[in-house]
């Protein structure tokens, strides 16, 4: 079992880097909208097995037309229970992990936006949170299914049985997977989302923000395009 999560950003700069993570995200070419139009929610039938659970809309207020992000207030509180943060944490270093090119998701601070995400009362905001709490119960259920216990306490290959099954697009088509495939979906933009609009995600492309460049743009180094590619061909599909 992992360890617990321990949160690596403070509310000021979660809230800040929520308004980046709202924006397009460009990663060599592959274009990531966090907030684009999502697929429409397949029926739940019976054999899909998706917990299809319903949760209070969150409420409060909002930052308005013209947000101050060089003081932001905290307006809504985080909502992610401790279980449901360490699972996230987890996952999105299953999707993010460590490697030459850069650290993990969660050691940028990864979770803790996510966490700021689904918490924002928001119209699509509010549409992810009901996604992807729904997709967290439904890998204790599939983990519960599958081996009798919870998804984080499973070992480490047994948990990469279920993510094997929900991780690819293929997948959408079997009733039994559908919902999880949109939900994993979901949860792995957020996370390389956040991961490239943080700054150690935007030092690992070789972005040189607000640095007065003499003559054309280079582009990002051949190291750094070499680590987005191999990123990106890594991606499920």
């Amino acid at each position: 079992m992992s360890k617990n999560y321990i949160s690596k950003i403070n509310r000021r700069d979660s809230l800040k880097w929520l308004g980046s993570l709202t924006s397009v995200v460009v990663v060599g070419g592959v274009v990531v909208a966090c907030d684009a139009p999502e697929p429409e929610m397949p029926v739940v039938q019976e054999e899909s097995q998706w917990p299809d659970l319903k949760f209070e809309v969150i409420t409060g207020p909002k930052y308005g037309q013209d947000p101050d992000m060089i003081n932001p207030t905290t307006p809504w509180p985080r909502t992610l229970t401790a279980d449901q943060l360490n699972l996230v944490a987890h996952l999105s270093d299953i999707i993010c992990p460590a490697d030459d090119g850069g650290p993990s998701a969660t050691e940028v601070g990864v979770p803790d936006v996510i966490d700021e995400w689904v918490s924002a009362p928001y119209e699509s905001q509010q549409s992810d949170r009901v996604l992807i709490l729904n997709g967290l119960q439904w890998l204790d259920d599939e983990a519960g299914r599958r081996f009798n216990k919870l998804f984080m306490t499973v070992r480490a290959s047994e948990q990469i049985q279920i993510i094997d099954d929900i991780a690819y697009a293929s997948k959408a088509s079997e009733p039994a997977f559908e919902h999880a495939v949109l939900f994993f979906a979901k949860l792995r933009t957020l996370v390389f989302g956040g991961y490239f609009t943080s700054p150690e995600g935007i030092g690992d492309i070789g972005y040189m923000g607000n640095v007065p460049v003499l003559g054309d743009y280079p582009g990002p180094t051949e190291e750094a395009m070499a680590h987005l590619n191999d990123v990106i061909a890594n991606m499920p599909a």
